[in-house]
């Protein structure tokens, strides 16, 4: 799928957008306010919405709470440079990533093919295994995961970065790793995504035996998820 689904009530930002992206091979599908952004998000025709904080009426965060109560599509948030708390409360709700506003559309476009890159690779023969850390399971090919037997219910780049440190469990990844192989871009400068996304991982996840998380940060080097 190739469909991107713009939220924004800036008529003149979207069109621009739009224009862009069509151009560069996408379909591409808008809405004007979080209450029709939220039902179109959830008509399953997006492959990603890209969602703007500052709406009136039902604001970005709302309408972002409203598709992930159903959904697990991606959802690139759009931000003000200044929202940082804005930013982190997004991806704390389960956004895949922000971009700062004011962004050019090349820019955006690719964010949105980074992400999509992701969540729709190719799977070759060696990923229809299952890989397993302890108690977690992990079917790349099928995007299914699961810690004891029960599923895990997480967004597309919490389950990209799992999976890296799923391959690499008993080594710490570093943040610049995480962020090039899980979110398909290198890491910015003051950028807090892996920390807030690692975050949400942690509560998600079960504990070992000895009640620890199975996911430790290695100072100075990243983190590490542990084998039990």
């Amino acid at each position: 799928m190739n469909q991107v689904l713009l939220i924004d009530d800036d008529v003149e930002l979207v069109g621009m957008f739009r224009e862009y992206l069509e151009q560069e091979g996408f379909r591409v599908s808008c809405a004007h306010d979080g209450e029709a952004g939220a039902r179109e998000a959830l008509s399953g025709r997006s492959a990603i919405a890209v969602l703007d904080v500052m709406m009136p009426h039902m604001n970005g965060l709302e309408t972002l709470r409203r598709i992930r109560a159903r959904s697990h599509m991606p959802v690139l948030m759009l931000t003000g440079r200044g929202d940082d708390t804005d930013r982190i409360l997004g991806l704390e709700l389960g956004a895949d990533d922000y971009v700062t506003k004011p962004c050019t559309p090349r820019e955006l476009t690719a964010r949105i093919r980074a992400i999509l890159r992701r969540t729709n690779a190719p799977r070759g023969d060696g990923d229809g295994i299952t890989i397993s850390v302890g108690k977690l399971s992990m079917q790349p090919a099928q995007r299914r995961a699961s810690w004891d037997g029960a599923t895990l219910e997480l967004t597309s780049t919490e389950f990209n970065l799992l999976e890296v440190l799923a391959r690499n469990a008993g080594r710490p990844v570093s943040k610049n790793d995480l962020s090039e192989q899980g979110l398909g871009r290198p890491m910015a400068r003051f950028d807090r995504n892996i920390d807030v996304h690692l975050s949400s991982l942690r509560h998600k996840l079960g504990t070992l035996a000895d009640g620890r998380s199975c996911l430790q940060t290695v100072y100075r080097l990243g983190y590490q998820l542990i084998r039990d």
